[in-house]
């Protein structure tokens, strides 16, 4: 199954506007939604198929302010590696993906919790 990463985006003026990755696809849209329609048109239809949680993107005591804010500068140091035609350095990768790890994690725990709420 392929993973889609939606995140919030400014621009130089404080606009906001949010990107969808996909391995080396990406998209730009106003909303989330934008963003993930243009990315599926770029993906086959065995590449997709997804149940889709969204997030507020608020911390919370299962991913920190903290966290957040660091997946956010290695993510940006991502993208500009990877627009420059490089990668980024072992240890920040190392990093990155340990963070993305921890986030799907607590995003899992969030739906278990959320799915137990709505059968209760």
């Amino acid at each position: 199954m392929t993973t889609v990463a939606i995140l919030p985006i400014s621009d130089a003026n404080g606009d906001k506007f949010y990107r969808a990755i996909a391995g080396d696809k990406h998209s730009v849209g106003k909303t989330a939604g934008q963003a993930l329609d243009a990315l599926t048109e770029q993906l086959d239809e065995i590449e997709f198929s997804a149940l889709l949680i969204i997030q507020s993107f608020r911390s919370d005591s299962l991913f920190s302010a903290e966290q957040q804010e660091r997946l956010s500068e290695l993510m940006s140091l991502w993208r500009l590696a990877r627009d420059q035609g490089q990668k980024l350095l072992p240890e920040k990768q190392a990093e990155l993906d340990s963070l993305v790890e921890a986030e799907l994690k607590a995003a899992t725990a969030r739906t278990a919790v959320w799915m137990q709420q709505g059968n209760s």
